[in-house]
Order: structure tokens, then C-alpha cells, then sequence
């Protein structure tokens, strides 16, 4: 899918009150397709530039972007939330979309995208997630975390946590914790609607493939359909796993456009 002679152009910024959201963006036909990556992440990833690669050859429109704290954006990491970074993909659909879109989210992005649909429902044809994390904040770091690290959370407004996707540890702060309470959906019906597939490794060692089964019960939606990869760990980066993700996304622009 990708073309070795084609040249990306540098990244473009939405202004947003005081920040800047870097993107790259392609112009072309409906239902458009969103791509939200995870924590930590930014737009240059695989899976990212893999769609920005299908959605040309196809000439589909197509945008990724960082959130704040992200990649090419303005802030610190250490700032935002997950109310913040989903205000951030909000703005995106509101302001650089046109039309019908397609969310694809990535781990933590398929929280952010979850919540942008129920933001603006009339605007979002179709879900597709890949080792959906919702919640994660609540049921996969504060509820795994040992009384002394909830402690020193507590006492110092910050935590620094092992990661095998950063450089040394990644920070996890008190305001990410308790802001994320207020966004919590896998303890109630979720009332969307339009049709979700959810990709998720049986070998995550990060996000359990549980939690989108929950996903699946807690969705109203009757269109939900979840594909288990046995052999698939949470990046679910392989070939054949981007080749599966294409293939997902391809179906669900058919079945919307």
C-alpha cells in the first residue's frame, strides 16, 4: 500500500485556543476516515500511516492528527487528560471534516473515539477499534497500582510507571486519574448506535481481549462485531495484522458509504 516515491508534506497545525493540533490531512470522498492513536502515541505510527496509505490509493479523505502533549503538538504530556484529548479529536472531526466519518482508534484512542461518537452521533457513520482500552485509566493503572504507589500518586500528583513503548517510564498523574472518572464507560450502556468492529490480540499483554467483550455487551448498537487475534499482542502492528485492519476498515467504508 505504501507508494516509496510519494512524499508526505510537512504537518499542519488547527489552532485551538492557545494550543496547536498538528495533522496531516487528504482530501477525497465520503464517509471520510479519523484515525485517533493511543497514549503516548502520535500520528507517525504504523497503523497511521498504513490507513493514510489506503485512504490515497483509494482516494478516500482521510486525517490523523496528535493530541496535545502528542507527537508534533503543543503541550506537555504531562497536562493533558482524557477529557482534554478527546475535546482535541472533537475539534478535528468539528472543524477539519466534512460529512459522515469513520473513527479508527488505537488502544486508548478507541476510548477518545467512543467518546467523540457520543459527542457528535450524527456525524459518525462507523467504529472501528484495535485493543480497545477503555477505562484503562480506572480498571488497567488505579486499580492495579499497589497501596504505596496510590500513595505516592496521591501525595505527589504524579507516578512514574515501567513502559515497554517509551524511552524509561511513563508519567501518570493524579488529574489524569480522577479527570478520567468523570468519562468512564464500560459501567453503563453505551448509546451509540452505528455499526463497531473491534480487533483485539488474545496475547495483549497490556489491555486484556476482555475488555472488548465488555465493550461489545456494554454497546447498543446491533451491528457489533468483535474478531479475537490468537497469535496478536496489543500493537497488533504485524503485516498481517495491518493487512486485517485495512480489510476491516475497507468493509465498514463500503457498508457506510
Amino acid at each position: 500500500m505504501t507508494d516509496p516515491t510519494y512524499t508526505r508534506p510537512p504537518h499542519r497545525s488547527l489552532e485551538l485556543g492557545a494550543a496547536t493540533i498538528a495533522f496531516h490531512q487528504l482530501a477525497g470522498i465520503g464517509p471520510g476516515v479519523v484515525f485517533c492513536g493511543g497514549f503516548r502515541s502520535d500520528m507517525t505510527g504504523g497503523k497511521a500511516l498504513a490507513l493514510e496509505s489506503w485512504a490515497r490509493a483509494g482516494k478516500r479523505a482521510f486525517i490523523r492528527f496528535d493530541y496535545q502533549g502528542h507527537g508534533a503538538s503543543s503541550g506537555r504530556f504531562e497536562d493533558g487528560t482524557i477529557g482534554k484529548w478527546t475535546g482535541d479529536a472533537v475539534a478535528v472531526l468539528d472543524r477539519l471534516t466534512t460529512g459522515q466519518q469513520i473513527l479508527v482508534g488505537s488502544s486508548m484512542g478507541a476510548w477518545i473515539m467512543l467518546l467523540v461518537a457520543l459527542a457528535r452521533p450524527e456525524r459518525v457513520a462507523g467504529l472501528v477499534a484495535i485493543a480497545a482500552a477503555p477505562d484503562f485509566t480506572e480498571d488497567l493503572v488505579w486499580g492495579t497500582l499497589s497501596a504505596e504507589q496510590r500513595l505516592t500518586l496521591l501525595d505527589t500528583g504524579a507516578l512514574q510507571i515501567p513502559s515497554e513503548y517509551t524511552s524509561g517510564s511513563a508519567t501518570i498523574t493524579n488529574d489524569l486519574i480522577n479527570e478520567a472518572r468523570r468519562h468512564l464507560l464500560l459501567r453503563d450502556p453505551i448509546d451509540l448506535h452505528c455499526p463497531v468492529r473491534l480487533l483485539h490480540g488474545m496475547n495483549d499483554p497490556d489491555v486484556p481481549w476482555q475488555t472488548s467483550t465488555r465493550l461489545a455487551n456494554c454497546l447498543k448498537s446491533a451491528d457489533v462485531r468483535l474478531t479475537l487475534i490468537k497469535d496478536g499482542d496489543h500493537r497488533l502492528s504485524r503485516d498481517q495484522d495491518i493487512a486485517l485492519l485495512l480489510r476491516t476498515v475497507d468493509e465498514m467504508v463500503a457498508a457506510c458509504g
